[in-house]
């Protein structure tokens, strides 16, 4: 896939996949960047939002009615009226932008990118924002499904999936106990030992919480300095078991809907340097919902 350079962002933004703040406002104008906040609801994004972006909601556009990963079809339809080609650059930012890096990344998009700070940081350095819904200059895709050889109007297809960067249910079933093989929980104390379900507190009709049996507990509290910029490199090593870090085996990240799992991911990939880390992100909303599979809440 041809790509075209935007720029390099400073060398202090490790691996060109973090952007500061300067760097974005700089290049909100510029037609090859696209800016995505995802969230899990409407409700911040119509508040205020970076101007010129567009709003992905987890559970409307990236999950369907089982929380599993939309079909690539819609996803197709999303990156295409978001004003996505194959030679933007596309940052993210949000609640979980590690989830629509990883998104990208899933089907070979080759230029994504986080916004290092917060959404009050980006407001309080008094950086571009706008309450209008953006507008992004794409087509929207026909009813009925192109042929699939050819690209959604406006956009184009997504690649195939790589495999080596996320993990199904099966293959989550498939590590409970496998050497070489570790489960990582990412989510809270009280959600690991089952005392509740969702982050908020509440627990899931007909569901059951716990934890996959022989997971390793490592929440990923103090990522951030105070901005919402990621801690240096060294700084994040010490927020990992030193277990996590070390070795060649796999890691499996999982939390809730994959937001705080896609965040885990990016962090050991791409700020520490962690080879083979897959995200499960049917998470916990898939797992604890399934009455046949194995849960451990002691």
């Amino acid at each position: 896939m041809k790509t075209t350079a935007v720029s390099t962002p400073r060398q202090a933004t490790r691996d060109g996949v973090l952007v500061d703040p300067e760097w974005l406002h700089a290049h909100l104008s510029d037609p090859r960047v696209r800016v995505v906040e995802v969230d899990v609801s409407a409700a911040a994004y119509d508040d205020w939002h970076i101007d010129g972006a567009v709003l992905w909601n987890i559970y409307a556009d990236l999950k369907d009615a089982d929380y599993r990963l939309a079909r690539t079809t819609a996803l197709e339809r999303l990156v295409a009226r978001s004003g996505i080609g194959p030679d933007s650059t596309v940052v993210f930012y949000g609640y979980a932008p590690a989830l629509g890096l990883w998104l990208m990344k899933l089907y070979g998009h080759p230029d994504v990118r986080i916004l290092d700070c917060s959404r009050d940081a980006w407001r309080a350095g008094g950086f571009r924002s706008s309450t209008a819904a953006s507008a992004p200059p794409a087509t929207e895709p026909p009813a009925t499904e192109p042929p699939a050889t050819e690209p959604p109007a406006g956009g184009f297809l997504l690649g195939s999936e790589d495999s080596r960067i996320r993990a199904d249910r099966a293959a989550v079933h498939k590590a409970i106990g496998e050497p070489g093989t570790t489960l990582v929980d990412v989510r809270t104390a009280a959600e690991y030992r089952g005392e509740r379900f969702w982050p908020s507190g509440g627990m899931e009709p007909g569901g059951r919480a716990g934890h996959v049996p022989s997971a390793v507990h490592q929440p990923i509290d103090g990522l951030y300095h105070e901005d919402g910029s990621f801690r240096s490199s060294a700084e994040l090593r010490r927020m990992f078991a030193p277990a996590l870090l070390a070795g060649s085996g796999e890691l499996i990240t999982y939390c809730t809907i994959g937001g705080r799992a896609a965040t885990a991911w990016f962090v050991l990939t791409h700020l520490i340097g962690r080879d083979q880390v897959r995200v499960y992100d049917g998470s916990w909303a898939e797992w604890g919902r399934i009455p046949d599979v194995p849960v451990d809440s002691s």
